[in-house]
Parts: structure tokens; sequence; C-alpha cells
């Protein structure tokens, strides 16, 4: 059962495991993953979305050989923490994936990850047809940073 809590989530977790950081979009899904030890998150790839059963099937491939314990899915919340209007259609995306890869789900407030970011893209001097190509992937990496940094703390 998906969770808002990343104790509640730990506990569902074998020690340690790869985790895959997702940022779901209408469009698209950023894609990021973990080490084992829930060090470091990386951006992996942008996925473009089709048909669930497609976005699944992409997703498996990028994970290839990773043993993955979870995913953390980017939660559209409100700047005043209520849910956003996106909230629906994620949770039902979060019981889709707890059913498709029998793993534990974290929904993870998402504020602000794809201003962060994007900030930091600018800051780097990366020009807007590069931001607009990994913003989502790496959107997926800072969600995923901060929640295994919240695993650290709960352990």
């Amino acid at each position: 059962m998906s969770t808002h809590s990343a104790a509640e989530f730990a506990a569902q977790l074998p020690s340690g495991g790869v985790l895959a950081g997702l940022d779901l979009g209408t469009k698209t899904i950023g894609v990021a993953f973990c080490d084992a030890e829930w060090r470091f998150a990386s951006a992996a790839e942008t996925i473009v979305r089709r048909k669930q059963t497609q976005d699944f099937a992409e997703l498996r491939r990028l994970a290839g050989s990773r043993a993955l314990a979870g995913i953390v899915l980017g939660y559209p919340v409100n700047m005043d923490g209520t849910d956003g209007p996106r909230a629906q259609a994620t949770r039902a995306f979060a019981r889709s994936l707890e059913a498709e890869f029998a793993l534990p789900v974290l929904l993870w407030d998402e504020r602000l990850s794809t201003v962060a970011v994007t900030r930091e893209m600018i800051a780097a001097d990366m020009s807007r047809a590069k931001r607009a190509e990994r913003v989502d992937a790496l959107a997926a990496a800072h969600i995923l940073q901060a929640a295994i940094d919240a695993l650290a703390l709960a352990a």
C-alpha cells in the first residue's frame, strides 16, 4: 500500500536496495535511481507517456538488472499542503505501480522540485532546449534524494 510516511515506507523495505524515483507528468515521466545504500540519487531518463502498459514496460527496461526495492513517486501538493489537482491521478498511478511491480510506493511531496532543478540548470548556463530535455529526470532525482535523506533520518 502506498504511503506518505518515510518511516512506514522504510518498514516495508529490505535493508538497502535500489529505489526508483518518478516525477509523473501528463506527457512524461522523469526517472531516477539511487544506489543500494540510499546515499545518492541520479537522473536516468525521461519517458514519453503512452499507454500505462507501455510506460511500465519502459520503466522495467530502465530498471534493467537493478534489483528494485521500492518506488518513490512525486506527489503533487499545493503550496498550502493540500492535495494538488493531479493528486487523484497520482494516487491511481501509485496503485497501478504497486500492482504491476509488487513493490512499496512512497508518495513524496514534490513541491518546488522542478523549480529547484530549473534554477540549477540556469545557474549552470544550460540551454533552454537542454533544460527541457532533462528537467523531468532531474526533478525525479531531486524528489528521490529528498526521500532517501528522510529515510536515513528515519533509520
